[in-house]
C-alpha cells in the first residue's frame, strides 16, 4: 500500500430506489483507517446494495459518497471488492491474476511474480496452472481472494464472502480477512452471519429494510442494542 490514505470513507443521506421501490434510505456511514468494518442484517436488508455504492459499482439517487476528500476514480485504484459468487475468466489460476494486476500498468513480469506470491499466500500455490473454473468453490473464493491481494488495495469490500461455502471453507476464508488486516489494510464486509460478525468487526452498521437503524463500535452494538429491531436480530427472531 502506497500513497496518502483514501480514508476514511463516508456515505452521506444514500438513498438508492429500483423500479420505483426503495433500496436504501439515507444511509449514513463512517469507515476508519484500519479497521474491519461488517455491515450486519437480515436478507434483503440492502448489505450488498451498500457495498455496491461505496466501491462505485452503482450510482446512488442521491446523497454523496467521499474519499478523503480525493474524487472516486482516484480511490478506485485504491481498492478490491470480492463477491459472493466468484467472478472468474476462463483461463488459468495464474492468469487470473496476472491480468487484474497488469491492469493497474504494472509490467507483466512484476505482475507474476506479485500473483504467485498472491497464490501462496491463499494456499493455492500449486494449482497455479488449473482452469479457473474447475476449482472447487472454496478454491474459487480464494482465487479471488489471492487476485484482490495481488493488487494491493488499501481497503477491501467482501460481499457475503462465505455464504455460499462449507464451515471447513468458510473459516479458511476468515483466515485470510484476519491476515489482510493484520497488514494494516481496511475491511468492509456484508454479512447476516452473526457468529461472523462477532468474530470480524471492529465496527458494526446494522442495516433493516434499507435504513442503517446503529452504527458503532461492534463490542457495544452487540452486547447493548439501542433499537428494537437489532436486539430481535441478535436472539434470532427479526421478522422481515
Amino acid at each position: 500500500m502506497q500513497g496518502p490514505s483514501i480514508l476514511p470513507l463516508a456515505l452521506e443521506n444514500i438513498s438508492l430506489q429500483h423500479e420505483g421501490l426503495p433500496i436504501l434510505d439515507r444511509i449514513n456511514m463512517l469507515v476508519a483507517r484500519q479497521r474491519t468494518t461488517v455491515v450486519l442484517g437480515p436478507n434483503g436488508a440492502g448489505k450488498s446494495m451498500v457495498l455496491k455504492v461505496a466501491h462505485g459499482l452503482i450510482s446512488p439517487d442521491a446523497g454523496h459518497v467521499r474519499w478523503s476528500n480525493l474524487s472516486g476514480a482516484k480511490a478506485q485504484t485504491r481498492q478490491a471488492m470480492v463477491f459472493q459468487k466468484p467472478v472468474l475468466l476462463n483461463r488459468s489460476v495464474l492468469s487470473n491474476i496476472v491480468h487484474a494486476v497488469r491492469l493497474q500498468g504494472i509490467d507483466k513480469a512484476a505482475a507474476v511474480h506479485r500473483a504467485h506470491m498472491a497464490l501462496e499466500r491463499v494456499g493455492l500455490g500449486d494449482l497455479a496452472g488449473r482452469r479457473a473454473r474447475s476449482l472447487s468453490g472454496g478454491e474459487q473464493q480464494r482465487l479471488t481472494f489471492a487476485r484482490a491481494w495481488a493488487r494491493d488495495p488499501e481497503v477491501l469490500f467482501l460481499d457475503e464472502p462465505t455464504a455460499s461455502l462449507d464451515p471447513a471453507a468458510g473459516w479458511g476464508i476468515e483466515e485470510i480477512i484476519v491476515e489482510l488486516r493484520r497488514e494494516g489494510r481496511t475491511v468492509i464486509l456484508s454479512t447476516h452471519d452473526l457468529a461472523m460478525a462477532r468474530r470480524l468487526a471492529d465496527d458494526l452498521v446494522f442495516l433493516h429494510r434499507g435504513r442503517a437503524l446503529e452504527a458503532g463500535a461492534a463490542a457495544t452494538l452487540l452486547t447493548a442494542p439501542r433499537t428494537a429491531e437489532l436486539e430481535a436480530f441478535l436472539k434470532g427472531e427479526l421478522r422481515w
